[in-house]
């Protein structure tokens, strides 16, 4: 072939590939979807976390306490969630605040005064607190159901938890929710572990954020 015919065959290659559609790489819809769903999360992170609170809670200690809901009573045995304490502590030491090992929260306060707090008790809360001489409280309880899919013929089972952060007062100052769903159902504390760690940084950036914005006499 003539070097003329080889460049005049080259010319024509992209107007063949355009008329038939090609493309060297077509983008992934669903690809493209969870990369503007992350790119959305971290803008919500990063906007929660810009509010200027974090030399007021510098060092400031916090201890978070960890129970799961079944059948309307809630099973708080400390021991059984070490690891949902440790990834939301983590996140919570980032921020400059102190917290405590699931450890020392097991041998400072009564698994009697930590059920108290669980119902809610606000005299326990702050009896809890005192012991421990922290300045806030942040409580999660792990919710779960369990449901035949209608689509799949499999089990399936929703996780919810939900955070409240009190302050040295005992009362409210923030809080927040994380859900998922999983066909995997049979341990929830393993998939409520699994959520945690999904999402334990926006929940803690939610927290912040609605802590930060309180007026200073609600804060205390």
């Amino acid at each position: 072939m003539r070097l003329r015919d080889v460049l005049l065959l080259l010319g024509a290659l992209p107007l063949v590939a355009g008329a038939q559609g090609f493309k060297f790489s077509n983008p992934d819809p669903a690809q493209e979807a969870d990369k503007a769903a992350k790119a959305e999360r971290q803008r919500r992170i990063e906007s929660q976390l810009s509010t200027p609170c974090r030399e007021q809670i510098k060092n400031r200690k916090i201890v978070v306490l960890v129970g799961e809901e079944v059948n309307g009573v809630v099973q708080a045995r400390q021991a059984g969630f070490s690891a949902h304490v440790d990834a939301i502590n983590d996140r919570l030491q980032k921020l400059g605040l102190r917290t405590y090992s699931p450890e020392e929260i097991r041998r400072q306060i009564a698994q009697a005064e930590v059920d108290a707090v669980m119902r809610n008790d606000p005299d326990a809360a702050l009896s809890a607190a005192r012991r421990l001489a922290a300045n806030y409280t942040l409580k999660g309880i792990i919710s779960a159901s369990a449901m035949r899919n209608p689509m799949i013929p499999v089990n399936q089972v929703a996780v919810s938890m939900r955070f409240v952060l009190t302050g040295a007062n005992g009362r409210p100052v923030a809080q927040a929710e994380a859900q998922s769903q999983s066909f995997s159902g049979a341990d929830v504390q393993r998939m409520a572990l699994t959520l945690v760690n999904e999402q334990a940084e926006e929940v803690v950036a939610k927290l912040y954020g609605e802590y930060c914005q309180q007026p200073d006499a609600r804060r205390k």
